[in-house]
């Protein structure tokens, strides 16, 4: 398989995509055409049938897997796949794996980390919360192991929510043991916490996109409800620490602007959103560098979570 990240132009190929996005359009002489976002793990390419009635152009829709024939083009600086031919590929015809974006880290290993942190929370109403999602409910670690962490900013491949929810709890860990004032229990349960609302809020891959309740709640709400849900389900589960993880789901975005229902009220909170805010850059700057070689200074272009245009640092 020729994966699109090692496309170039003036080729021409004859392989299977995914079919992320199918949509018709006119050009500006009323000609109709598709155009169509084609997908495996390496990235995406934009492509175009503009001849969507000739011999050669079968029936297929969004998120179909299709064999296509066409020629690599440039436009406007971007690759561009003018399509020839194209069909719903068969079943069998394609692995799915070789079509969406997965972690570079090992789920098992990842997974294993987690519930090693989960062990070593002492506070029994925390530790049984904790538990009742990640180690008695097997259809929810399925869930989890499999999903992204966003769409598109940071995280969005298959594994990111378990990547991301790990570093953010490592991250809190240690800041538990830099800053004695931190609750160390509370601050690693609302990290291993903070995100699971993207369960509900993005759809599973292929699709990967914005479900009805992510677009009217967003993630923080939804996390924060499945958090209180279960808490519920706990008798005698104490009100005031229930409210404290509360508040960190709901302040972890850190600022009104950003998403977060409240701001920071407690020494966890902030910590959180600090640890949240950092894993997500650090993992934006790593993925604008992937394809970057070492040594490159050139600059990237302005990149709209980091509100900056980036480079490289020297290694001298």
């Amino acid at each position: 398989m020729k994966y699109i990240e090692s496309l170039r132009e003036g080729e021409r190929i004859n392989e299977i995509y995914l079919c992320k996005v199918k949509q018709s359009a006119l050009t500006k002489a009323g000609k109709p055409y598709e155009s169509l976002v084609l997908q495996d793990k390496t990235g995406t390419l934009d492509a175009k049938i503009w001849d969507p009635g000739s011999v050669g152009i079968g029936e297929f829709e969004s998120l179909d897997y299709i064999a296509v024939v066409g020629d690599i083009t440039s436009f406007q600086g971007n690759l561009q796949l003018n399509i020839k031919r194209i069909r719903r590929a068969d079943a069998g015809e394609c692995n799915p794996q070789d079509y969406l974006p997965v972690s570079s880290r090992d789920a098992d290993e990842m997974y294993a980390e987690l519930t090693d942190l989960i062990a070593s929370v002492r506070q029994p109403y925390l530790k049984k919360l904790l538990e009742s999602f990640f180690v008695e409910d097997a259809e929810f670690e399925k869930r989890f192991r499999f999903h992204s962490a966003a769409k598109t900013v940071h995280h969005g491949f298959v594994g990111g929510l378990l990547e991301h929810t790990l570093s953010v709890a490592k991250h809190c860990d240690y800041l538990a043991s830099a800053y004695p004032l931190l609750n160390r229990d509370l601050v690693v349960c609302a990290a291993i916490f903070h995100d699971i609302g993207k369960l509900d809020e993005l759809s599973a891959f292929p699709e990967n996109d914005y479900t009805d309740a992510g677009q009217l709640l967003g993630h923080i709400v939804i996390g924060t409800e499945m958090v209180g849900e279960r808490i519920r389900a706990i008798p005698g589960f104490p009100v005031g620490l229930a409210n404290e993880l509360k508040h960190c789901i709901l302040a972890h975005h850190g600022e009104l602007e950003y998403g977060s229902p409240k701001k920071p009220a407690l020494a966890e909170a902030l910590a959180l959103s600090f640890a949240d805010n950092m894993d997500a850059k650090m993992e934006t700057l790593q993925e604008i560098f992937h394809n970057v070689p070492e040594g490159s200074l050139e600059w990237q272009g302005y990149n709209r979570l980091l509100e900056s245009n980036v480079r490289r640092s020297g290694r001298e």
